[in-house]
C-alpha cells in the first residue's frame, strides 16, 4: 500500500501569534518546516521558540528569513502597516496574507505587494484555531496562482486548501459569504432559544430537534442556488406570499412570549416586499436578488 510522501522542509516565517496565528506556526512545526515567527509582544512567539523556531526581533528579520511569508494579524490595516515599514524588503517574496478582511482590501494589498516586487495570495480560514492541521480545517485562497501551486504542499499543513481564482478577492468574498450563511444560521437558533425558553422549555433538549431540522432543510441549498444562476424562481415548497404570512405568526408569538424579536424583524420586512414588488409567486431564492442595491 502506498503512501503519499510528505512535502520536504521548507523555510517558513509568520507573522502574527494570535490565537489563529500561534495555530498556523504550530501547524508548520508539526509538519517539519523551518519556521520563523515574529509578533508585536515578543512573549508569545516563546512557546514556539521552545519547539525549534527562530525567534525574528522585527517584521524585517522575519522576512529576510524565508521565501514565503504568512501574515496573520489583526486587521488588514495592520498588514498594510507591516508592507509599508517593510518596503523593497518584501521583493521576490511570496506573501500569503490569512488576515480576515473584504475583497476590496484584499485586492489593494495585492497592488501594493506587486508595486514593492512581492506576489500575493490571499486566503480565508474556514476553521477555528482549534481545528487548524486537523482533517476538517481548509485555507480558500486567491490572487497569485503560480506563487499558491509552488507553496501548496506547505500550505496543505493548515489543512485543505481549496482554490478561488486569481481576482485576489475572492478568497475573501467566499469567506465572508460562508461566514454570512453561518452567522444567519445561529442568528435563527438564537431567535429560536429565545422562543421556546420563554415557556421553560430546555435549550439544549429542543437543540436535539432544531439540528436535525435545519440540516434536512439545508439541502434545499443547491435548489435555491440554481434558481438564483437561472433567474427561474418557481417553487413547489411555498410561495413567497404564503411564506410571508407564516412569517407572521413567528413574529407575533416572539410578542406575545414577550420575546424581543429584532434578529428575525429584517426578514419579514423583506418578505413584505417582495410581496409589494410582485413577487409573492417566487420562491424564497428570489429574496437574494431583492438585497442587491442598483
Amino acid at each position: 500500500m502506498s503512501t503519499a510522501t510528505p512535502p520536504s522542509p521548507a523555510a517558513v516565517s509568520v507573522l502574527g501569534l494570535g490565537m489563529m496565528g500561534s495555530a498556523l506556526a504550530s501547524a508548520l512545526l508539526e509538519a517539519g518546516h523551518e519556521v520563523t515567527v515574529w509578533n508585536r509582544s515578543p512573549a508569545k512567539a516563546r512557546p514556539h521558540t521552545a519547539r525549534g523556531a527562530s525567534p525574528a526581533g522585527t517584521p524585517a528579520e522575519a522576512v529576510a528569513a524565508s521565501p514565503l511569508v504568512v501574515l496573520c494579524l489583526l486587521t488588514n490595516d495592520n498588514v498594510q502597516e507591516i508592507l509599508d515599514g517593510l518596503g523593497a524588503a518584501v521583493s521576490g517574496k511570496t506573501l500569503v496574507n490569512l488576515t480576515n478582511g473584504t475583497p476590496a482590501q484584499a485586492r489593494e494589498l495585492a497592488a501594493r505587494a506587486a508595486e514593492l516586487g512581492a506576489r500575493y495570495v490571499d486566503g480565508g480560514i474556514m476553521g477555528v484555531p482549534q481545528m487548524i492541521g486537523g482533517p476538517h480545517a481548509y485555507v480558500l485562497y486567491s490572487g497569485d496562482e503560480s506563487a499558491f501551486q509552488n507553496h501548496r504542499p506547505v500550505l496543505a499543513a493548515f489543512g485543505g486548501t481549496t482554490w478561488t481564482g486569481a481576482d485576489p478577492g475572492l478568497a475573501a468574498l467566499y469567506d465572508l459569504g460562508l461566514l454570512t450563511g453561518m452567522y444567519g444560521m445561529i442568528a435563527g437558533a438564537m431567535q429560536a432559544f429565545a422562543l421556546v425558553r420563554s415557556e421553560k422549555v430546555s435549550a439544549a433538549e429542543f437543540s436535539g430537534l432544531l439540528v436535525p431540522w435545519v440540516g434536512a432543510m439545508l439541502q434545499l441549498l443547491p435548489e435555491f442556488g440554481e434558481a438564483l444562476d437561472t433567474d427561474r424562481h418557481g417553487t413547489d415548497v411555498a410561495s413567497l406570499a404564503v411564506n410571508r404570512t407564516a412569517f407572521a405568526n413567528i413574529s407575533d408569538a416572539l410578542r406575545d412570549q414577550g420575546v424581543d424579536g429584532e434578529l428575525f424583524a429584517p426578514f419579514q420586512a423583506l418578505l413584505d416586499r417582495s410581496v409589494t414588488e410582485g413577487y409573492g409567486a417566487d420562491g424564497l431564492s428570489r429574496l437574494a436578488d431583492l438585497l442587491k442595491r442598483g
